[in-house]
């Protein structure tokens, strides 16, 4: 294990996040997908030990409300080590170059993929959620975790354009982003995945595409409207929405609706040509500590009335069916002519590196 650690740590440092991806499923973990279900079915059978006093989280910043914490301290008698991260990758660096400590990390669906094919998620202990049945149908089987058999939907979204309604029409096209007129208020995130997968949408591709021509396009149309951009931004960019610094961000719908309480004015939109929507989810690693005290909040959070509490505060969607009553202003699900616009972010295999070269180009352009 410390030489496949330290050759995943070198390639973090000379490669960037996405080839520590691609070097991630190079080493796998040695099983087969049978080899590995089978284990995973003989570990999910067995019980897990006492209640432990301690858990340790490792979640993206602003996704939890402040109460959910220390309700579940007080109601378990588990004190809870809380620390943030702002990617999927920042988080996957972290776990598979040697950090442990963590009981549960909150991974993105493709993210949940290279977990589990590196045999870094644990199978969950379903004897232990007697809340599962609260989550809708809609949410389970996942292509990136068939079964469920790692992961407990948390919250899902999309990423479109958040905007100032006070100073500019509706940007119902990605096409806005070539718009001269708004040079230096306009942002996208600082993803490869997202700033890539919209301008393939943008010409009608798959947000997945593995097409050199396509993605040579998406190249291209990406360093035009980077001309107009005041930066690459994620999370941080909400502060730049409230005071007017930006105007259109391409941004998750949960941030915006948490700016939106600060700013009225700032509205969003899913573009016409479509979007990333994004499912998140509860992933206990395999050196997890405090398994029991991981699975006692899983189920916590699978209350009715907690699922509302994290969706009201995050403004983001539910999983968790049996608590979309309780929501004051619940996302509700997506209709089949609106997924038909919505594409679920894979796994992209191999073709990682492409895409890691072209993030490069397109930051150095």
């Amino acid at each position: 294990m410390p030489d496949r650690r330290e050759f995943l740590r070198r390639a973090v440092l000379a490669g960037g996040s996405l080839a520590l991806l691609d070097a991630c499923r190079a080493l796998g973990d040695g099983r087969t997908p049978a080899e590995r279900a089978a284990a995973d079915a003989r570990e999910a059978a067995a019980p897990l030990g006492p209640m432990e006093d301690r858990l340790a989280i490792y979640n993206w910043s602003d996704y939890i409300p402040p109460e959910t914490i220390p309700a579940f301290e007080q109601a378990f008698n588990v004190r809870v080590t809380y620390d943030v991260y702002e990617s999927n990758e920042e988080m996957l660096a972290k776990l598979i170059t040697g950090a442990s400590g963590y009981d549960l990390v909150f991974p993105t669906g493709y993210a949940v993929s290279v977990l589990v094919e590196t045999g870094l998620a644990a199978p969950l202990h379903r004897q232990y959620l007697s809340n599962w049945g609260n989550l809708s149908p809609l949410f389970l089987n996942p292509p990136f975790d068939p079964g469920n058999v790692h992961s407990v939907p948390w919250q899902w979204g999309v990423t479109g354009l958040a905007y100032r309604a006070d100073k500019v029409p509706v940007p119902d096209s990605w096409a806005v982003l070539f718009d001269p007129r708004y040079r230096g208020k306009m942002t996208q995130m600082d993803d490869g995945r997202d700033v890539i997968g919209a301008w393939l949408r943008y010409r009608g591709h798959s947000l997945n595409s593995r097409d050199p021509a396509q993605l040579d396009a998406a190249k291209a149309d990406a360093i035009a409207a980077k001309r107009n951009l005041k930066a690459y931004l994620s999370a941080p960019v909400k502060g730049q929405l409230i005071s007017g610094d930006v105007w259109i961000a391409q941004l998750w719908n949960g941030d915006a609706t948490q700016a939106k309480v600060e700013q009225p004015a700032i509205d969003y939109v899913v573009p016409r040509e479509g979007c990333t929507i994004w499912e998140d989810s509860i992933v206990m690693p395999r050196s997890a500590r405090h398994p029991r005290a991981a699975h006692a909040f899983m189920n916590y959070i699978l209350r009715p009335d907690v699922g509302a509490a994290i969706s009201d505060f995050t403004g983001y969607g539910t999983p968790n069916q049996a608590a979309m009553a309780s929501i004051a202003h619940p996302v509700p699900y997506p209709t089949a002519a609106e997924l038909a616009r919505l594409e679920l972010q894979v796994d992209l295999g191999r073709d990682t590196a492409l895409w890691d070269q072209i993030w490069t180009e397109i930051k150095a352009a």
